[in-house]
């Protein structure tokens, strides 16, 4: 049906951690199927606990067949739907849901549910606890009141509303107190912390980095550019971006496509579509997850406008000087041939939502040397700078749109970086006009400065291991 739940996943590590969520997802379950209900078949079910303490409780109480009886299997111990890795649909399932238009949605006990993150054809996802996935699933659709409306039908034909099958705090805790035992923690995390010694020595071995790996590689933060402090000069837009950007449209966490930068680069390495995963796990590979800089397909870039003068929704970009429109990769791409440094101007409060490190390592990978805002989140403006890209902050009534920015300028900046300090963006236009602009500098302390200066959190602390005084190079700068 329209509004169907095409994914109910029990999954997090925020709430699969509480005890009583999760026997409460199991009481119900053993509720529902002494009543004979089951899970509509168009739900795509799954059970992500975050630890493996959890399998050890369920088995305890009986609880685990319960949930196993109505699909909420153990898929492994791990991030998965709430970071875009809720795996492929049915292909019968997904060619309906194409043919029909179906809006579609994922119902999950997780804590993200960005646009297009848990599923690419799940229009919307709504977050609820372990016990209302379950029930969701049994629904099969949002489109009713899950307090008032009836699940399902017992074998006499009459209706199944949720209080029917909801626990008691009492039942709940009976279970906790009996099943949910300190061993348990103790035999899965012990273990985990247990060092390697030989010849009464700890061994810390160095990684061998595999050539041909799409999950770890040895990363490039002290090659090349990435180095050296940017020099802030003749910088192209690589986008020009509206208000409330989040680390979701700066780097996707969600499923790689075939057909995206990412998909085309795994297919050329030889995985089969069915390991592409997401882009979370391959974090550790900078060539797959600098692919996802700016790749959200709900992304509003307006250098991007239609025949009518709106702007296009996608991850697209205007190459310049041609002017061509792309796909945002292939434009970071021949920037990074050319050498060309890049900038992104944006709106308020950019950098929105999770403290995504790939949100900032993306862009500055991408040759992105500032970012000219109105306003910065806290988290990811700090970011920005341990990746050595400097924030700027447009004066109180300035805006892109008050400096009739359409992507088309080059920049420079102007002034020496300090807390606080006010630069001077030099806009220069394609009619040959020129036009400086006062910005404040968000080095906001003295150690953002260090670290700035060194050209990054990680180039700093390469330089104190090996014994070079970076606050002296940073006075000197």
């Amino acid at each position: 049906p329209d509004g169907a739940v095409i994914i109910a996943a029990v999954t997090s590590c925020t709430n699969t951690s509480n005890p009583r969520n999760v026997v409460a997802a199991g009481l119900l379950a053993k509720k529902a199927n002494e009543m004979g209900l089951t899970r509509k078949p168009w739900v795509k079910t799954s059970l992500a606990p975050g630890s493996k303490a959890v399998q050890m409780y369920l088995e305890e109480s009986n609880l685990l067949p319960e949930l196993e009886s109505l699909g909420f299997g153990i898929v492994g111990f791990a991030c998965t739907s709430c970071n875009g890795m809720s795996g492929a649909l049915d292909p019968e399932i997904q060619q309906e849901i194409i043919d029909r238009d179906l809006y579609t949605t994922a119902v999950l006990s997780g804590n993200r549910n960005f646009d297009g993150r848990i599923h690419p054809y799940a229009k919307q996802a709504f977050l609820a606890s372990p016990p209302l996935v379950v029930a969701y699933a049994i629904a099969g659709t949002v489109r009713f009141d899950i307090e008032k409306d009836a699940l399902g039908f017992d074998a006499d034909g009459n209706p199944l509303t949720l209080k029917d099958l909801w626990p008691s705090d009492e039942e709940i805790d009976r279970i906790v107190r009996e099943s949910v035992k300190p061993e348990q923690f103790r035999n899965v995390y012990t273990p985990m912390f247990n060092i390697k010694v030989e010849k009464g020595e700890q061994v810390s071995p160095l990684y061998d980095w595999r050539p041909m790996s799409t999950y770890i590689r040895r990363p490039p933060y002290w090659e090349g550019d990435l180095a050296d402090r940017p020099a802030l000069k003749g910088m192209r837009p690589l986008a020009v971006l509206p208000d409330n950007i989040t680390t979701d449209h700066l780097s996707p966490s969600n499923a790689i496509l075939p057909d995206s930068a990412a998909g085309e680069y795994l297919a050329k390495m030889g995985l089969p579509e069915e390991d592409f995963n997401s882009y979370a796990t391959h974090r550790g590979d900078h060539l797959t997850a600098q692919r996802a800089t700016l790749a959200n397909p709900k992304l509003f870039n307006e250098m991007v406008r239609d025949e009518n003068g709106e702007v296009r929704q996608g991850s697209l970009t205007r190459l310049e000087p041609e002017g061509e429109v792309m796909r945002m990769w292939d434009a970071i791409e021949t920037y990074q041939q050319r050498r060309q440094p890049l900038i992104i101007v944006a709106g308020a409060d950019y950098g929105q939502g999770s403290s995504r490190d790939w949100a900032a390592k993306g862009v500055r990978l991408a040759g992105v040397e500032a970012i000219a805002a109105e306003g910065f989140e806290r988290i990811h403006r700090t970011n920005l700078v341990g990746m050595g890209v400097l924030p700027l902050q447009f004066q109180e009534g300035t805006t892109r749109r008050t400096l009739g920015i359409d992507g088309s300028e080059t920049y420079d900046v102007e002034g020496e970086p300090a807390p606080g300090a006010t630069l001077t963006l030099v806009i220069h236009r394609q009619d040959g006009s020129r036009e400086a602009v006062p910005v404040i500098c968000r080095l906001d302390t003295q150690d953002e400065l260090s670290i700035y200066a060194a050209g990054g959190i990680l180039q700093r602390f390469a330089k104190e291991f090996m014994g070079e005084d970076v606050e002296t190079e940073a006075a000197s700068s």
